[in-house]
């Protein structure tokens, strides 16, 4: 990460929209560093009162009706909504089998296997389950919650035919690409054309994509990135828009004009991506709440304090002080495993 002077934002700082928010919880939240992350960043962990400053969008979408939207964090790009009663997920992999990734023993060929306890206690009844790629960490507990709880899954094409695979009815397996802006009552979802992250090779475990239904995925390998999603969910009644990562990379331009208030941001995991945060909050155009994910070891239990090695420590801890540097403005939240949080 690139930690020089340079910031590529564009135009007088002076004279960007002032984005502030509320943000409450419930519970303790702690940092993966220890409380350190946020103190050396310079920002923090939550502001108790301000005013919310909400895009246009924000504010037209649904009935004029309050919501209340709680967000739980699964761990890896993972989270659960709760929009009132309805429930709508985002990435989840609370089954955090062990492939040896993060011992020096990463297996390509581990099987897939699903922890139906860890599903029933931790992901509620979703009605809508958002899919950014097909990895093992963001796919592999998807199918078994579309069987047992009929919930709608959202995901490129890769990830409707691996559905399908798993014989998931057709009708609940919708394949988005980028671009659509779908009504959902409580909630509007956009779905944005996205990057995967690059390994320090410049290149992705396990790239490709299925353009047909293959065989029912028996290993992590089987399941290619597949492409690559974001998603900004607004809740209606001038709630709350949330830009949702699942990898470390993007294209400004999809990005430009969707103005979250809160984004949750995933870490990279190499360097060669250049300006990372200074371009991605830019094109965000410096959301109020930045919400650092895809930093912990997920293969360990969903237990906190969140486990993460010791070079996600440094990365995460380069990601805040790069917000504090670029977008001294926006408050910064290190979640925590499954605790709610509310953003107003």
């Amino acid at each position: 990460m690139d930690d020089s002077t340079h910031d590529p934002v564009d135009g007088d700082d002076s004279a960007r929209r002032p984005r502030r928010s509320r943000f409450t919880r419930r519970g303790f939240l702690r940092t993966v560093t220890a409380g350190t992350a946020l103190a050396t960043a310079g920002v923090g962990t939550y502001a108790a009162t301000a005013e919310t400053v909400h895009s246009a969008d924000a504010a037209s979408a649904g009935d004029g009706a309050a919501r209340t939207a709680t967000f739980r964090w699964l761990g890896t790009s993972g989270w659960r909504v709760d929009v009132g009663e309805r429930t709508l997920l985002v990435d989840p992999f609370v089954s955090r089998f062990s492939t040896g990734l993060f011992d020096g023993t990463f297996d390509p060929d581990t099987e897939l296997t699903v922890d139906e306890d860890a599903l029933a206690a931790h992901a509620g009844s979703p009605e809508t389950i958002l899919v950014t790629h097909s990895h093992w960490d963001h796919f592999n507990d998807v199918p078994h919650l579309a069987h047992t709880t009929g919930a709608r899954v959202l995901g490129t094409l890769t990830t409707h035919h691996l559905a399908l695979a798993y014989d998931v009815d057709p009708a609940q397996a919708v394949p988005v690409r980028g671009g659509e802006v779908l009504d959902f009552g409580d909630y509007v979802v956009e779905v944005v054309d996205s990057l995967h992250s690059r390994n320090a090779s410049y290149s992705m475990a396990f790239p490709g994509v299925r353009l047909s239904r293959p065989k029912r995925p028996r290993t992590i390998a089987d399941l290619p990135e597949g492409d690559t999603l974001a998603f900004q969910v607004t809740v209606a009644g001038g709630g709350p828009s949330v830009f949702f990562m699942g990898a470390s990379d993007f294209a400004e331009r999809n990005l430009r004009g969707l103005r979250p208030d809160v984004a949750m941001v995933a870490l990279p995991s190499s360097d060669v991506t250049p300006d990372y945060v200074p371009r991605l909050l830019r094109a965000l155009d410096h959301p109020a709440t930045v919400v650092p994910v895809h930093w912990d070891t997920f293969e360990a239990p969903l237990t906190n304090p969140p486990p993460a090695t010791d070079d996600a420590r440094r990365r995460l801890d380069d990601l805040l002080a790069d917000v504090a540097r670029v977008s001294p403005d926006t408050t910064v939240v290190v979640p925590e495993y499954l605790t709610p949080y509310s953003f107003a």
